[in-house]
């Protein structure tokens, strides 16, 4: 009997502690509504996404500018642009643009014509357009060489010229050189 009674405060305390610990799970079950989790949407402040626009242009069959979806690549915006024109340089496509590419907003596509590639643009700035220009025009830009050329030309397409850094093609000091001579059209 007196070790009952010993243990007899020690089973009451225990009994308390687990009373305390099944109020406190249904209290928080019944402050939260259900048991059931709840899954809230990720984004900007809770709007959903209306995709992204993509202004394709040149030898298309339409075009202008299109809301695709935000995983669209660049051959999801040809087709929607009613695919290649006849005349759109497809060894110039071939060589120099990704059509697994993976979009993003606001970007401009252009689709040369067959003997257009590399000419318009350029006359028109007087830049080399680094999306389009053979090894021998890069090669005119300071502390680019043909192994560089070769570099420039592999990590196409570019979307903006700073994605020469990025993506790790030039340094920082032949950057600084070249910027102002180069552009993405």
């Amino acid at each position: 009997m007196r070790n009952a009674n010993r243990y007899q405060i020690s089973i009451i305390l225990a009994l308390i502690g687990l009373a305390l610990v099944g109020a406190g799970l249904s209290v928080s079950k019944f402050v939260s509504g259900s048991g059931q989790p709840q899954f809230v949407r990720g984004g900007s402040g809770g709007e959903e996404s209306n995709g992204i626009k993509v202004d394709i242009e040149g030898a298309v069959g339409h075009p202008g500018v299109y809301t695709l979806a935000d995983s669209a690549r660049v051959k999801d915006a040809i087709n929607q642009a009613g695919d290649l024109a006849e005349n759109a340089d497809r060894t110039w496509i071939a060589q120099n643009l990704n059509l697994a590419a993976k979009l993003s907003d606001g970007q401009k596509i252009y689709i040369p014509a067959v003997g257009e590639a590399g000419k318009v643009a350029s006359e028109k700035s007087g830049k080399i357009n680094i999306n389009t220009a053979s090894a021998s025009e890069l090669d005119q830009l300071p502390d680019i060489g043909p192994v560089r050329a070769e570099k420039i030309i592999s990590g196409r397409p570019y979307t903006r010229v700073e994605e020469l850094l990025s993506k790790k093609v030039v340094g920082e000091s032949t950057f600084e050189k070249i910027k102002d001579k180069i552009a993405v059209y």
